[in-house]
């Protein structure tokens, strides 16, 4: 009988770790597709005046998807990001000689990926 839980026990702690491997992938592959997006939309909006309502649908449905897997300072982030691509499509065009000040200024992504790189860190240490 002790072999046989000793059994039970071991492949419970296998699958809890098989589940969350599967998990930490799922969000890393959802942040890469945000920062992937984000990003472009970012560089779009620089150079262009508004754009259409359906290109800022993909990041937020990105972000309804965090919503069910990510910890709350991800969301929060993330949020921040597309609230920045909003607030750039709303101001002057930029132009190539502008990148410089506007590259210094503001990485849109940046607390976005550190909080991200706590949310996998803090998951992995959770095995």
């Amino acid at each position: 009988m002790a072999s046989t839980l000793s059994n039970w026990a071991a492949l419970r702690r296998k699958d809890r770790v098989r589940d969350k491997t599967k998990a930490n992938a799922q969000r890393q592959k959802l942040y890469k597709n945000f920062i992937e997006e984000t990003s472009k939309l970012y560089a779009d909006a620089l150079a262009n005046d508004p754009s259409e309502i359906s290109q800022l649908v993909s990041i937020y449905a990105l972000i309804g998807r965090m919503r069910v897997l990510s910890s709350d300072h991800v969301i929060e982030a993330a949020e921040k990001a597309g609230r920045l691509i909003i607030e750039a499509y709303l101001s002057p065009n930029k132009t190539f000689a502008d990148l410089t000040e506007v590259v210094s200024k503001m990485d849109p992504l940046r607390d976005f990926s550190e909080a991200c790189r706590l949310d996998l860190r803090a998951s992995h240490t959770a095995f």
